[in-house]
């Protein structure tokens, strides 16, 4: 089991990869789970699978955010919050249309300071909590073609780094997670010939719950994950 004064977990940006592994395992190791997208009807078969509650979100608009968390709020608002959503355009960088760049940029990071500012209001004057945020290659690498993604994951990680400097002394574990390589699923299923080179979204989430475990002793603020075969 997680500490047990972890009760609640909220999954922000969830479908049917990385954040359904997480609703798995955190509802495995007895947290209580709710669901936040902008299409909440794709969450139903996880919902029921995990006894989850799903809510619907768009984490670009802070509007949106307020009213999830305020409707939290009335059962008691979640102890823990995984910030999981993000957007990716791609393209030659003169090419690229700047409407869709600043689209990623509001998913992939303004989306997560709205989520985890909403969470951190609650969460300081309890001096208890666990803010967790996925990470991507691209948060340390930046590829060609590939600006946007880049400049968003980027900022997550600085919007982590920050978080973890000023909360965590006041009980807030932050955590941010990246996750360098491909995630395995039905639509990406492993090459024959590369047996292990995709990253197991179960591994992944119980690295997470690995997050959740660790005494304040021996917090980290900064996880890389890949696959064995992975250069670096």
């Amino acid at each position: 089991m997680t500490d047990p004064n972890y009760r609640k977990a909220l999954i922000v940006g969830a479908g049917s990869g990385l954040s359904a592994a997480l609703a798995r395992a955190f509802a495995k190791d007895g947290l209580s789970v709710a669901l936040a997208a902008r299409n909440p009807d794709k969450l139903r078969v996880l919902a029921e699978e995990t006894r989850a509650q799903v809510f619907a979100c768009d984490a670009s608009r802070r509007a949106d955010v307020e009213r999830l968390f305020a409707e939290l709020d009335q059962q008691g608002a979640p102890d823990v919050v995984a910030y999981n959503a993000s957007y990716r355009v791609r393209g030659p960088f003169i090419e690229l249309d700047a409407d869709e760049v600043e689209k990623s940029l509001r998913v992939s990071a303004l989306a997560g300071f709205f989520v985890a500012q909403a969470a951190a209001r609650r969460m300081v004057p309890q001096q208890h909590g666990a803010i967790f945020f996925t990470g991507a290659s691209a948060s340390q690498k930046g590829y060609a073609q590939s600006a946007p993604f880049a400049m968003g994951k980027f900022a997550l990680r600085g919007l982590a780094q920050s978080l973890a400097r000023e909360l965590s002394p006041q009980g807030i574990h932050i955590g941010h997670v990246v996750v360098d390589g491909g995630i395995r699923s039905e639509r990406r299923p492993e090459a024959p010939d590369r047996p292990g080179s995709l990253l197991d979204p179960d591994a992944i989430a119980a690295a997470y719950v690995y997050l959740l475990r660790q005494p304040r002793s021996a917090w980290t603020w900064e996880m890389e994950l890949r696959p064995w075969v992975e250069k670096f």
